[in-house]
């Protein structure tokens, strides 16, 4: 579930909030357990969902650092190779 999770912070482009929410939802899902929530569950579920959004965007914006952004492509490029390498037979 969890290895959806990416690293969002200093790139270029920025991270959109698409890919927050959707980190967001990952780690909801890790947490409790569930992939769809019951309908009993749904209010809470969505609420933590929207809840760490924010949060994670505002760690995000937060955040400062000297070392210049990544591109996209190239990590990209890179965890493409390293699956390659890593289920190569």
């Amino acid at each position: 579930m969890c290895r959806n999770i990416k690293t969002l912070f200093n790139f270029d482009p920025p991270a959109t909030d698409e890919e927050i929410e959707a980190a967001a939802l990952q780690f909801v899902r890790k947490l409790s357990g569930f992939t769809k929530p019951s309908q009993a569950n749904e209010e809470a579920f969505d609420r933590a969902v929207e809840e760490t959004t924010e949060v994670a965007r505002r760690l995000i914006d937060s955040l400062v650092t000297k070392a210049p952004p990544k591109d996209r492509e190239v990590e990209a490029e890179k965890a493409r190779e390293r699956s390659r390498r890593r289920f190569a037979r």
